[in-house]
């Protein structure tokens, strides 16, 4: 295990080569324009942070915070802030319970996974199922993305990589009802996790959402307390779309963490500071590519200095 982590720390560092570059080079050279601190510093980092899609709101609140902590600590030189900014940035990533447990309190742990089609939702499910297999868990996959046949089928071949059963209906059934049968025979087979892949329609986003809860609904009513996690897969090159499309499901469903994707291919690292501040929900996974390996849990300090260095 620890071999696997050291190994996607590499591979973090080298797959956020864009946005290390963006973001790093930029704030690297506003650190060196400046000898002493004073407005026209934080005006060009505020201006940087902004342009690494860290979000208005949160590069605002960034550098304010940094102001008082060069006030309080007497700091003179803008090299000195380096670290006050890494150590704010970390501070910021950490909120909240970033912690995954599959194991379900009474019967299977149920995961539904929802986000707009695109996303990664489909491929992070079979990912899981992979990673769970793997830690010797029994698993199942619920495919209630009915209206979209890609959708089955793609989860279809992951169930078939990773060995595990799947439930499916036609196209169009009742995503709901899928949802209902696929937690039934994970209960009747003492499965250990129930993993429900669902639609992400989002220019018929009130229907959307309404099928959400509705599968959340019945869900509860066939296994108590389920869904016991509701992650929410989003695309780390869409920027601020993103938290914009995060933001209407977040409205509909108790989201319990994020699962960020495709951070190889941003060169805006900042999104992932704004859409943590931004929404108040933790980042559980991310995904720096396509192999089963690449997708892995989130943790603030690794990523800031895989960013930084």
């Amino acid at each position: 295990m620890a071999e696997e982590r050291q190994g996607f720390l590499g591979r973090l560092r080298e797959r956020l080569g864009k946005a290390r570059t963006s973001v790093i080079n930029g704030v690297k050279r506003v650190f060196a324009a400046h000898g002493a601190l004073g407005d026209s510093f934080f005006d060009e980092l505020e201006g940087v942070l902004i342009e690494a899609d860290f979000g208005v709101d949160t590069a605002l609140g960034i550098v304010e915070t940094m102001r008082q902590e060069a006030c309080s600590r007497r700091v003179e030189r803008a090299e000195d802030l380096l670290d006050i900014l890494k150590e704010d940035l970390v501070t910021l990533l950490s909120a909240g319970d970033h912690s995954l447990s599959w194991d379900g309190a009474d019967g299977p742990h149920v995961t539904l996974i929802a986000g707009v089609n695109g996303s990664g939702k489909t491929t992070t499910a079979g990912k899981l199922a992979s990673h769970l297999k793997g830690q010797g868990k029994t698993v199942m996959l619920g495919a209630a993305d009915t209206f979209r046949a890609a959708a089955v089928e793609q989860l279809t071949i992951w169930s078939e990589r990773a060995g595990v059963p799947i439930v499916k209906h036609q196209d169009g059934a009742d995503p709901a009802a899928v949802a209902f049968d696929a937690a039934d025979a994970a209960q009747a087979r003492r499965i250990d996790c129930l993993l429900l892949d669902t639609a992400g329609r989002l220019h018929t986003k009130v229907n959307l959402m309404e099928e959400l809860k509705k599968i959340q609904r019945v869900v509860g009513k066939r296994i108590p307390g389920a869904p016991h996690e509701v992650l929410l897969v989003l695309d780390a090159t869409t920027g601020q779309n993103g938290l914009q499309q995060a933001r209407i499901f977040t409205e509909a469903l108790q989201v319990t963490g994020l699962v960020l994707t495709k951070l190889d291919g941003t060169a805006k690292g900042g999104i992932v500071v704004s859409i943590q501040k931004e929404l108040g929900v933790p980042i559980k996974l991310i995904g720096v590519g396509e192999g089963v390996d690449d997708l892995q849990p989130f943790n603030a300090r690794e990523f800031v200095e895989a960013l930084f260095s």
